[in-house]
């Protein structure tokens, strides 16, 4: 069931389900807000609920549309691009060969066919971003699955507007965002930790917060470096 609250100037949607907490997030570009709430939950409640954290979202919305926004990228040359929190130059370079994208010193090679168009160029950097995620999260799953004690049955990479991953432990899948090839590898590794640990605990409780202070004691130092992009979610237990 889907429903509208408005708090002055700021529009709020509602989304009540089968769920037992309830989840307010801010999310870019424009600082929408939404709450997701537990069925039995009255609206009069939720309403009380959103005003009793009226000065978070404001807070969040401020920094959303105050944040350095990436540019549109046009894949031309000196344009420039990120992989593993490390910039990168973008070099276009005609070939007959098929096309590829490689790492050389500073720069990123775009080898392309001649007159190559924008959106060959961008589906091309796009799906190598997804299979530099991919192999680096196919290593920290291997590397933490012993420690965890969970198995991850499958690894979906893909381009996320809101989240940086997402976890269904019943079927023990992990979802991640393209996105994270762009940050430091230790961004990819606290992001497939979380999701890890959401398939023991699937909500952000006190258990939950133990698990990761034991497993990642500096995830929170790693969070606040991944919250600097535009993205802000936050849960609360009611």
């Amino acid at each position: 069931m889907t429903s509208q609250i408005q708090l002055g100037d700021i529009s709020i949607r509602v989304v009540r389900k089968a769920i037992k907490n309830v989840h307010l997030s801010v999310y870019p570009p424009d600082g929408r807000v939404h709450i997701s709430a537990p069925n039995h939950m009255g609206l009069d409640k939720i309403r009380i609920f959103a005003i009793s954290k009226l000065g978070w979202i404001k807070q969040q919305q401020k920094k959303i549309r105050t944040q350095e926004r990436e540019t549109q990228r046009e894949f031309v040359d000196r344009e420039s691009h990120y992989l593993w929190g490390d910039r990168y130059l973008l070099v276009n370079v005609p070939s007959t060969a098929p096309p590829r994208v490689e790492i050389k010193h500073k720069q990123l090679l775009l080898l392309t066919q001649p007159e190559s168009a924008y959106d060959q160029r961008e589906s091309l950097i796009a799906s190598w971003y997804r299979d530099q995620v991919r192999t680096v999260a196919s290593e920290f799953v291997q590397k933490w699955e012993p420690v965890i004690e969970v198995k991850v049955q499958q690894l979906f990479v893909q381009k996320m507007r809101t989240k940086w991953g997402g976890c269904r432990p019943d079927r023990g899948h992990i979802r991640l965002n393209t996105e994270l090839a762009k940050k430091p590898k230790e961004c990819l590794e606290y992001i497939v930790v979380h999701e890890m640990v959401h398939m023991i605990e699937p909500h952000h409780n006190k258990q939950f917060t133990q698990y990761m202070d034991r497993l990642m004691p500096h995830w929170r130092q790693i969070r606040e470096e991944l919250n600097r992009a535009p993205l802000a979610h936050e849960d609360w237990k009611y």
